[in-house]
């Protein structure tokens, strides 16, 4: 669907141009999941003997790009610019470095109390939204559908690695909290909500694509690593919890795709009809990349493969305007939002790291897919 030269480009450019916590982080995850599937939460047997993979930094490229981001000497993995969430995007792969047999045991204790200190800040010191939900913030409550991508993800395989079930649940009931304030009556999310009495500060009540697909891919690697881990047995309602609430989302970004490039607009709740000059709407290949991998990994989650099909469908043709929309000499994907000024389109030529790394997710989550149709068939 995309060459394999072209994707090679898309990933480049994502990890020359990434220069924040959480475009590193997702950069990491496009890479594991492109180049070692098999040590990506959505892989079935990603906890051998109920552990996490002991992976070597040299197997891995993921690895390999993500450790000079990764900070052990302060209270976080990395610069937060005033979140408290994308520097715990950061989690997993510190995980992973503290349990490396490249390392030595000093470095894997060094990683190990990198983490503990980045779990111990982000869940004492954070503040709370008054229905608990840990805001994305630092300094005030405040809840923004990117988060959900950012720490339950990381806290959910953090539980796993410790085998405590308690912050396993507690990942699942952040995603719950969060929808409770985010998500519209159609089961859209809103970007950003703050708590009351907060008025100078950044806030978006706008139903931004980019931020429901972050959410709903947050959501799908929740489930499947409590899907794939020791807890499955006993967390079966909190996994049914998160597979309603990821269908609900999927269910109403399908009913408003409607824009003639088959890729979602940049703003969900607004439209082309608009006579705005200052469009927001635009067709967006970040949003719809990372929905098009929620969709297909919420696909091969389902226990149905039936009810999967119109969902990987979906998917499909998503991918497939996507790959339309990437240069194939530079690799770099056009048209995109700006993820730092979510109502501006990105000038011809610019990169959004984010957006680049979506793009290698989508695919990686479409290759799966596929290979679990063609073994069904053989």
């Amino acid at each position: 669907m995309i060459p394999q030269d072209v994707l090679e480009k898309v990933l480049s450019k994502a990890q020359e141009t990434a220069s924040h916590s959480w475009e590193y982080s997702t950069v990491f995850e496009a890479l594991l999941e492109y180049c070692n599937p098999e040590y990506s939460v959505f892989h079935p047997n990603s906890f051998p003997n109920s552990q996490v993979p002991k992976l070597r930094v040299e197997d891995a490229d993921a690895l390999r790009y993500v450790l000079p981001h990764i900070r052990t000497d302060s209270s976080t993995l990395s610069e937060g610019n005033g979140s408290s969430a994308d520097p715990f995007s950061l989690l997993l792969p510190a995980t992973l470095l503290s349990h490396s047999p490249s390392l030595p045991k000093e470095t894997h204790d060094t990683y190990s109390t990198a983490v503990s200190r980045q779990l111990s800040t982000f869940l004492t010191q954070t503040p709370r939204f008054p229905n608990g939900a840990i805001s994305h913030r630092s300094e005030y409550p405040s809840l923004w559908s990117d988060a959900i991508y950012m720490f339950p993800p990381n806290m959910a395989y953090h539980a796993v690695s410790t085998q405590d079930i308690s912050l396993a649940k507690e990942s699942v009931r952040q995603c719950i909290l969060y929808s409770a304030v985010l998500c519209t009556k159609s089961g859209l999310w809103r970007h950003i909500a703050n708590a009351p009495g907060l008025s100078d500060v950044k806030g978006d009540k706008g139903v931004w694509s980019t931020a429901n697909a972050w959410a709903a891919a947050g959501i799908s690697r929740v489930l499947a690593t409590l899907a794939h881990s020791a807890f499955a047995p006993q967390m079966v309602e909190e996994q049914t919890k998160l597979r309603g609430l990821l269908q609900r989302t999927l269910d109403a970004v399908m009913d408003v795709d409607t824009h003639p490039s088959h890729l979602l607009r940049n703003y969900l709740d607004d439209d082309d009809d608009d006579d705005d000059d200052d469009d927001i709407a635009f067709p967006d290949v970040a949003g719809t990349a990372l929905m098009a991998a929620a969709a297909f990994r919420f696909a091969l989650l389902l226990p149905e493969k039936a009810n999967a099909e119109p969902y990987a469908a979906w998917a499909n043709a998503k991918l497939q305007a996507v790959a339309q929309h990437i240069d194939a000499e530079t690799g770099i994907a056009h048209p995109v939002v700006d993820s730092l000024k979510e109502s501006r389109e990105m000038p011809v030529g610019e990169v959004n790291p984010e957006a680049q790394a979506f793009v290698i997710l989508a695919w990686a989550a479409w290759r799966d897919w596929m290979g679990l149709v063609e073994n069904d068939e053989s």
